[in-house]
């Protein structure tokens, strides 16, 4: 059945007055939208006259449309003006109390720290000073070419599988970066840094390199982006027995002197001996009972370490028959696991400050 346009525009008219009458009576903001939400909202009053528009006349159909948005943006301002009035009378109301105290004592705020993170690399740096290591730094989006290629990590070499990137570059960003690369990556390890100071200082070398890095890796005590802090040491006369003294007193400055220390055998492209660093697991205590963090081991790997290649010295133009050297590169994240006994490594990114409470 036709409807005309005249009634059409009597019903908007009569649900607008019911809006503003709705609105007069509410006492509360809260009363206020819940009042317009009846009238304007998805099933109100307001939505049952849509309907009537397709049985009005044709040519009448868009300038009734136009009118019904029209009664829309006139209740919900009604509404905005309405909620600014009844919090303007609290505030009023408010003030015209008791006065207030000004001699009570103010409500304190409560200080922030350092992220359990930060604490502990800052430790960690710290140890590494007391033994001479200085600070340095570079970039998270890192050329392949130092991020692998002079690391012994040619394009085809396996070794690559062990660290799946993210790569958000191809060979254009190498090329406007003046480098013959391969392209770009967020960088998988420090390791990069450790060229680029060699590349730009002659040796003795003696550096950490802290900051953040990133690998496709996701579980329990792996996330895809951490921390990492790794160090080198370059001059002449270096042995593995140096690399093994520097990393237990390095180690047990940081988690104490009774700290369980082992080296086992490993393979890095750039380290030729290498091995990985174990701590005994502070979250089991070594019962290595039901211990998932550990895997029943007793034993929690914080890093990797090895005399550095010949192949890495002569990318760097070091002489290999006069200069050697040890690197090494641990996980924060997992440090901080385990002076703070965290189970889960995904729980420090989580942002909920119960966690950081408790520490």
């Amino acid at each position: 059945m036709a409807v005309s346009a005249d009634a059409v525009r009597a019903e908007l008219e009569a649900v607008l007055e019911e809006v503003k009458a709705a609105l007069a009576a509410a006492d509360s903001p809260d009363a206020a939208r819940a009042a317009a939400a009846v009238l304007l909202g998805k099933k109100g009053a307001l939505a049952k006259v849509e309907p009537l528009l397709k049985e009005a006349p044709r040519e009448e159909r868009p300038k009734l449309g136009k009118a019904l948005n029209d009664v829309r943006r006139s209740g919900e301002a009604a509404l905005q003006s309405r909620i600014e009035a009844l919090e303007a009378a609290a505030r009023k109301a408010s003030l015209a109390g008791p006065p207030h105290d000004f001699t009570l004592p103010g409500r304190g705020h409560r200080l922030g720290s350092l992220h359990p993170v930060r604490l502990v690399e800052q430790d960690i740096l710290a140890a590494l000073s007391s033994l001479g290591f200085e600070v340095a730094d570079g970039p998270e989006v890192e050329l392949e070419k130092y991020n692998f290629e002079m690391l012994g990590f040619p394009p085809d070499h396996p070794a690559r599988d062990m660290q799946d990137s993210f790569f958000v570059a191809g060979e254009a960003a190498g090329e406007a970066a003046g480098e013959a690369t391969g392209g770009v990556v967020l960088r998988t390890h420090t390791s990069p840094v450790q060229i680029r100071e060699m590349l730009s200082h002659p040796p003795p070398v003696r550096i950490s390199c802290p900051g953040v890095v990133y690998r496709r890796d996701d579980d329990v005590t792996h996330s895809p982006m951490f921390h990492q802090i790794e160090g080198l040491l370059v001059d002449e006369g270096v042995t593995l027995a140096h690399m093994k003294g520097v990393m237990t007193l390095f180690i047990r400055r940081v988690f104490g002197a009774d700290a369980r220390v082992r080296f086992r055998p490993s393979y890095f492209p750039f380290t030729e001996p290498s091995a990985e660093v174990d701590v005994g697991c502070t979250i089991c205590g070594g019962t290595r009972v039901g211990c998932r963090v550990c895997k029943e081991s007793g034993w929690l790997e914080l890093g990797g370490c090895g005399m550095v290649h010949p192949v890495v010295f002569e990318n760097v133009g070091y002489d290999p028959e006069r200069w050697t050297g040890f690197a090494f590169g641990m996980g924060v994240d997992r440090f901080a696991m385990l002076r703070y006994g965290i189970a889960d490594i995904r729980l420090l990114y989580e942002n909920d400050v119960r966690l950081l409470r408790q520490l």
